[in-house]
């Protein structure tokens, strides 16, 4: 559904809780959607390991179909059971919709809210703001290889990394508009193009196009492990990063314990004017399920995201700051040190909005 398609009426969301924990902080994002845009119809979806276990459902066609022809946004849970080792249904869920909806923006915000919980000596918020644009829907995540004499002691295994200027083009140009719309003044493109020149040759080129439509932003590049490097010592120097599928997981993962912890770190996969789809990136931690206490506050943020999607980016800096009052008054799960239990948190950043 596109967007000029939703202002025709209330915009619509689909709600898949997920598995395990996804369930709970899902339920709980919910809460403060409906309760600062009681407009937007939610409407629930049964989807996951336990309708996988049940009937071997992952994602419907008709529902596929209906997300697409009716919906602005789907707002997902973690995924992930044990009872399903091969984790199909989070493949197909996930995996997807983001290939299948052509999401090619893994949009992640590193964003420290209280200087208490970065591990990193003497660096507050102001030191910590970075976005991240993770291209989505290509590189080492296609599926595409095999392995030949499988179980013997000749196996052979291989993926195929997969860069198309298209692909690498769009990203890279999404990363420079949020840029400057946003006020931002440096974009750092980050590859490993001294070892993979055939695809970071192409990176490299087309970030150099890109980069000189866009004069008042300095761009630069970072082969990845110094990225890397350069996160932990010094993230101040960040503004907007631009990688590829892979190089993008791993240094969000990386930069979510700069914000203080993965319960933090929220994403959306994007495609923009299109159905999209959020998600808080923790897993399902089956090993707390159904305990009560979660921390939501991954959820919410990536609520905020999914809102500011929809045309209201009030509202996230809304979430975004009742989120780090709960934080700096300790109003949070055993995670980050507290006492609180999942639904209190959503009471306390309730009141706070």
């Amino acid at each position: 559904m596109s967007t000029q398609s939703a202002r025709t009426r209330a915009p619509k969301v689909a709600v898949v809780p997920g598995d395990g924990i996804g369930q709970e902080v899902i339920a709980q994002g919910v809460r403060l959607i409906a309760a600062l845009a009681p407009d937007i119809e939610v409407e629930w979806f049964d989807l996951g390991a336990e309708r996988y276990l049940r009937d071997g459902t992952t994602l419907p066609d008709d529902v596929f179909a209906r997300w697409q022809a009716e919906f602005d946004a789907v707002y997902l849970g973690a995924l992930g059971d044990p009872r399903v080792p091969s984790n199909v249904h989070a493949k197909d869920i996930l995996l997807g919709s983001r290939f299948r909806l052509d999401l090619y923006i893994n949009q992640r915000p590193i964003r420290l809210l209280d200087a208490r919980r970065c591990p990193l000596k003497g660096k507050g918020p102001q030191d910590v703001d970075i976005m991240v644009f993770r291209e989505n829907t290509e590189d080492l995540y296609t599926g595409v290889g095999g392995t030949f004499k499988e179980g013997t002691a000749d196996e052979v295994a291989q993926e195929l990394c997969i860069a198309t200027r298209k692909g690498v083009e769009r990203i890279i140009r999404a990363a420079f508009a949020w840029a400057r719309a946003n006020g931002k003044t440096r974009v750092c493109m980050s590859d490993k193009s001294n070892a993979m020149r055939f695809t970071g040759g192409l990176w490299q080129r087309t970030f150099k196009l890109v980069a000189a439509e866009y004069p008042e932003i300095t761009a630069s590049h970072l082969y990845v492990d110094v990225l890397a490097m350069e996160l932990v010592r010094a993230p101040e120097r960040f503004e907007v990063i631009v990688t590829s599928n892979l190089f993008g997981d791993i240094i969000t993962d990386l930069g979510a314990i700069l914000q203080g912890g993965i319960g933090l770190a929220c994403s959306g996969n994007i495609h923009p004017g299109r159905l999209s789809l959020f998600e808080p990136v923790h897993g399902s931690a089956p090993d707390i399920a159904g305990k009560g206490i979660a921390n939501p506050m991954a959820a919410f943020l990536t609520a905020g995201q999914l809102l500011s999607h929809l045309g209201r980016p009030e509202l996230e800096a809304r979430i975004g700051e009742a989120v780090r009052g709960a934080l700096l008054a300790d109003e949070v799960t055993p995670e980050l040190g507290g006492t609180l239990s999942t639904a209190q948190v959503g009471d306390a950043v309730l009141a706070r909005l």
